[in-house]
């Protein structure tokens, strides 16, 4: 019987963008989280 190989950390990286980019509402929340984060770092530097 033959072992499955390991998957290396970058296929696993690989196939979680390949993931999330059918995934539209995980698309945006993170479009969201960016936004706030910019807001905050603008707010701040005013």
């Amino acid at each position: 019987m033959r072992r499955n190989r390991r998957k290396t950390f970058e296929e696993l990286v690989m196939e979680n963008k390949l993931q999330l980019l059918s995934d539209r509402e995980a698309i945006e929340r993170i479009e969201d989280r960016l936004e706030e984060r910019l807001e905050k770092r603008l707010r701040q530097a005013e």
